[in-house]
């Protein structure tokens, strides 16, 4: 009989992995020998493994270019990096090696950003999609972001005082999304809901405060589940729910053109983990581009935000 700790480990997982695997009696990550690094630099000890990152965006941008191609998708994919995750800067040196864009927070992601742009590290051009609660102090970073012209900013608001408070710090015309308020899953742990605006709120706030004012363009839908992307009836439901609003507010704001998944990627953390990314986004852009057809409006540029999928499988503690 089989009883020891081990032969549970062999029968419950397949071993090696990917990332590890065993040499002897010592266990190796992406093939650098961990205890040789515990001797080096002794414990606790918390390393980071930087080709896994680009490994990851690259793998992200793949599947995207693959269901593009094969289902003759109109819309382009933009891949955002969320600066949240890791503000260290040999990870955002990494990250820009693969072409991206950058989503931020808060007024300190705005001077990460202009600091990457003094180095040169951010191209022109690159979109930076900027979440989160605007105090005044973010305002004014957005403020001179934009003012810059050296990037594509796009703020996404959560209610009608952001806008005027970006109208009121800029005379520069501004472009910006609308972050969607999802429902809740059924008894989440963390209450989201509260940032952005009810579906039903969305297309009679665009009439009423954005329609008719010449300096706002609503470029973008921003769509966030705090449970991240998941083969679940919740997230499609929700999922269908936003296409919706989409279609509903695109045959009255011809400039709306881009959808923003918010939400990542699940990434790896037991030896267990099984998922199919691939497929995923296959379905994710067959449901946008059916809604679509049905609407017959265009299909939408898709913009995802993946911070922990870029850096969660990168080192480890």
């Amino acid at each position: 009989m089989r009883t020891k700790y081990f032969d549970l480990i062999d029968q419950t997982f397949d071993f090696p992995q990917n990332e590890f695997n065993l040499r002897e009696d010592r266990l190796f990550f992406h093939g650098i020998d961990l205890m040789r690094l515990v001797n080096d630099y002794g414990t606790p000890l918390k390393f980071n493994y930087l080709p896994q990152i680009s490994n990851n965006i690259q793998r992200a941008k793949g599947w995207f270019r693959e269901a593009i191609n094969n289902q003759g998708y109109a819309g382009k994919y933009y891949y955002s990096y969320c600066t949240k995750s890791s503000h260290f800067a040999f990870v955002l040196d990494e990250v820009l090696k693969n072409d991206v864009h950058i989503e931020t927070s808060s007024a300190f992601d705005i001077d990460i950003v202009n600091n990457l742009v003094d180095a040169g590290k951010l191209q022109e051009g690159s979109y930076v999609i900027c979440n989160g609660y605007k105090p005044e102090k973010y305002i004014q970073n957005l403020k001179n972001l934009i003012e810059k012209d050296f990037l594509k900013v796009i703020p996404v608001v959560d209610n009608a005082e952001e806008v005027f408070n970006l109208l009121q710090a800029t005379e520069r015309d501004i472009s910006i999304g609308i972050r969607i308020a999802a429902e809740e899953e059924p008894k989440f742990e963390f209450y989201t809901s509260r940032l952005g605006m009810r579906y039903r709120e969305i297309v009679p706030f665009y009439k009423s405060v954005l329609k008719d004012n010449p300096r706002v363009k609503v470029k973008m839908l921003h769509f966030f589940i705090n449970t991240g992307i998941n083969d679940t009836a919740y997230y499609w439901n929700e999922l269908t729910k936003c296409l919706r609003i989409y279609s509903d507010l695109k045959k009255i704001c011809p400039e709306l053109d881009s959808l923003n998944i918010g939400g990542g990627f699940p990434i790896k953390k037991s030896l267990a983990f099984d998922f199919d990314y691939a497929y995923m986004v296959r379905e994710i852009l067959q449901q946008i581009k059916r809604v679509c057809t049905d609407s017959d409006i265009p299909e939408p540029n898709i913009f995802t935000e993946f911070g922990s999928f870029t850096v969660g499988e990168s080192g480890g503690a």
